[in-house]
Order: structure tokens, then sequence, then C-alpha cells
């Protein structure tokens, strides 16, 4: 199993960026996905999740309204477009794949992570 992340960077606060997480290894249309975050010094929170099927997600409360996840099944790929970024932001993002299952055991998996970083 496989998580790439990408599309983090260094953007000035209000502006936008969107992650990618390339998964590979596993069905992928059948699990929910996940997006993480760990600051310097803070412990790692969850951001966001998506159900297999897709739709509108869950956030935690500190991005809703700025956040959108989302998922093509087709490319195997998991989004999470931000929006209006604040310096609080930053981080480094992570994907993970819950529970996913390989015989009768359940994995999870996390992606190495992207680095976001919102400063003027």
């Amino acid at each position: 199993v496989q998580l790439v992340e990408s599309g983090g960077g260094l953007v000035q606060p209000g502006g936008s960026l969107r992650l990618s997480c390339a998964a590979s290894g596993f069905t992928f249309s059948r699990y929910a996905m996940s997006w993480y975050r760990q600051a310097p010094g803070k412990e790692r929170e969850l951001v966001a999740v998506i159900t297999s099927a897709g739709g509108s997600g869950d956030y935690v409360d500190s991005v809703k309204g700025r956040f959108t996840i989302s998922r093509d099944n087709a490319k195997n790929t998991v989004y999470l477009q931000m929006n209006s970024l604040k310096p609080e932001d930053t981080a480094v993002y992570y994907c993970k794949a819950p529970g996913v299952r390989f015989g009768s055991q359940r994995y999870d998996y996390w992606g190495q992570g992207t680095q976001v970083t919102v400063s003027s």
C-alpha cells in the first residue's frame, strides 16, 4: 500500500492550496479516507474524512467552511481543497487509509506527509 501526498507549500494568509493523495495497493473505492495534520509541538489531529462513495465529508470545527475534502475513485485519489488559509493551518498534512482489510486483518496506512506553511 502506498499513499503519496502532494500539493503542499508556502502560501500567504487568505490564500489557497489543493492537496492530493494518490493511493495504490488496495481497493481504494471501498474505504473511507481522511486527512490529518500535525503542527510543531502539537498532537496529530483529524481534519476531514470522506466516505468510500464520496459526499460532503466531515470536518473539524476549525476548518469548516474553508476546507473541502473530495475523492475521485477512478483516479484512486483523495483531495483537500484549502481556502482562506490562516497561519494556524501551518502543519504537516497526512492522508490516512483506515482499516484496510487484508485477509482477516485490518490495517491503517499513512502517507509521508506534505508541509503546508501559511505565512506572509
